[in-house]
């Protein structure tokens, strides 16, 4: 199995758009990262943990699932780095291959000496684009590809069929 964790807030940061939401509505930010996650799970077949700092936020860390990703905010006094630390101890094995997503050169080496591979922010934006991308045009063909008979039939009597479902006589 692949776990990808994710540095919730530096990803937001290193995304030109989010970085923008984020000075706007910060909630909408983190929601819009987590849907983009969403589909990069559902593409790749990954679980994907998000993780957000709210070490100057009051009270008991918090989990939630929202579209299969698994969305942390961190307890009163815990940084996102030292839970990310906390998650690839308790997720590494040998069945379990784990990537973290952050440019946060610090704990990319941190994770790395834990046995879990580094991604930077900028990497995993990229393939969230690549695979947006890949989404889109395997949307255009299906649509472009229509259904067809099994039966081989003349055009005359696909037109008369066409006029059927139509509703038409």
């Amino acid at each position: 199995m692949i776990v990808l964790i994710v540095d919730g807030y530096n990803v937001i940061g290193a995304a030109p758009s989010l970085k923008l939401l984020r000075d706007e509505d910060l909630g909408q930010a983190r929601e819009l990262l987590v849907n983009q996650l969403a589909e990069y799970q559902a593409y790749t077949g990954y679980k994907v943990i998000v993780v957000f700092d709210a070490y100057s936020v009051h009270g008991i860390e918090k989990k939630e699932k929202n579209s299969r990703v698994e969305v942390i905010y961190t307890k009163e006094n815990e940084t996102a780095d030292e839970r990310i630390e906390k998650l690839v101890k308790e997720i590494k094995n040998i069945q379990t291959q784990v990537y973290v997503a952050t440019s946060d050169y610090t704990e990319q080496r941190t994770i790395f000496a834990q046995g879990a591979l580094r991604k930077s922010a900028r990497e995993l934006l990229n393939e969230i684009k690549s695979i947006e991308r890949s989404i889109n045009n395997e949307v255009k063909n299906n649509s472009l590809i229509k259904n067809r008979s099994k039966i081989p039939l003349n055009k005359d009597v696909l037109d008369l069929f066409e006029k059927w479902r139509r509703g038409e006589k």
